[in-house]
């Protein structure tokens, strides 16, 4: 039953907008932003404006927003069987599950989408709506409860980005944003999977099928594994793109870091090797963004 009224009685006006802003999960969101800014800055051709990067970045970050949200209003009750979710707002009762807030969802990601159709162009503006419309539709709707493999194809969200911050610049999309785009597709699962590890009790209480849940985590270790080296051997091929020396060291380094602690997971998949693997992605994918950027202003 839905309730009717959009703020719960006794609640301050600024832990409602604490709960609120949380819907968003605006930290995935803000680094989704810095990757649409990265496809467009390692992108050849006229550079853009500081108004255009300011919409790219806008729009992407609303777009994701409304995809986050969307994610935390469809999940609501399998996020209470979850440690790791239980406390989100919609899960607790912090804030009402109402229709309204769908509305709110659908404006978001319109002015997205118009903002960056008027700004840039139309090509820049497809990809902002497919990177929420994979996440919040693909994966959410038909993938997180089908397969094993919902995050593999829920991955390309972050790929949507660098090619939106890529058309910006060139609509034609050259190789080099679809190499980071891959790069983005591929470093999804392996960071999705070590967090899956270390909570697949979570997943399989909430009948969440999970690869570690579904294959258990031995074999979801030794396939973190197999899909960390395939992503640190996609991540050089920029280097035969343009991609310079910057870029390069920065790949190989969170590369070999990412797959050291991955093969750590596994030889001993548990919770404490799994977060370190986890970790390991966010590090790397954060040299690799830093790295390319570096690496397209000395250019």
């Amino acid at each position: 039953m839905h309730t009717t009224t959009l703020k719960p009685a006794g609640r301050s006006t600024a832990q409602m907008a604490r709960d609120v802003i949380s819907l968003f999960k605006l930290r995935i969101g803000v680094l989704i932003m810095i990757t649409a800014l990265v496809g467009m800055a390692v992108t050849p051709g006229p550079a853009p404006s500081f108004v255009q990067a300011l919409v790219l970045a806008i729009s992407v970050l609303m777009a994701s927003a409304s995809a986050g949200a969307f994610n935390q209003y469809v999940e609501f009750e399998s996020d209470r069987l979850m440690r790791r979710t239980s406390r989100r707002a919609f899960a607790t009762g912090a804030l009402p599950h109402h229709p309204a807030w769908l509305v709110l969802m659908a404006v978001l990601l319109a002015v997205a989408v118009a903002s960056a159709w008027l700004v840039l162009n139309a090509v820049a503006a497809l990809h902002v709506f497919l990177g929420a419309f994979f996440y919040g539709v693909v994966y959410t709707l038909w993938l997180k409860r089908r397969t094993a493999m919902n995050i593999v194809i829920g991955g390309l969200a972050g790929s949507f980005a660098v090619l939106a911050g890529a058309a910006a610049v060139d609509p034609g999309l050259g190789p080099l944003p679809w190499l980071l785009a891959l790069v983005l597709f591929l470093w999804t699962p392996p960071h999705f999977w070590s967090l899956a590890i270390a909570n697949s009790a979570d997943y399989a209480q909430a009948g969440v099928p999970m690869l570690p849940v579904v294959v258990g985590p031995e074999r979801a270790a030794r396939t973190v594994l197999l899909s960390t080296i395939a992503l640190f051997l996609a991540s050089l091929a920029p280097l035969a793109f343009g991609a310079g020396w910057v870029y390069g060291a920065g790949a190989l380094v969170g590369g070999l870091h990412f797959v050291r602690k991955s093969w750590q997971l596994a030889r001993k998949p548990e919770r404490a090797t799994a977060m370190g693997s986890f970790f390991a992605s966010l590090v790397q994918l954060s040299l690799l963004l830093v790295a390319a950027s570096i690496d397209a202003l000395m250019r």
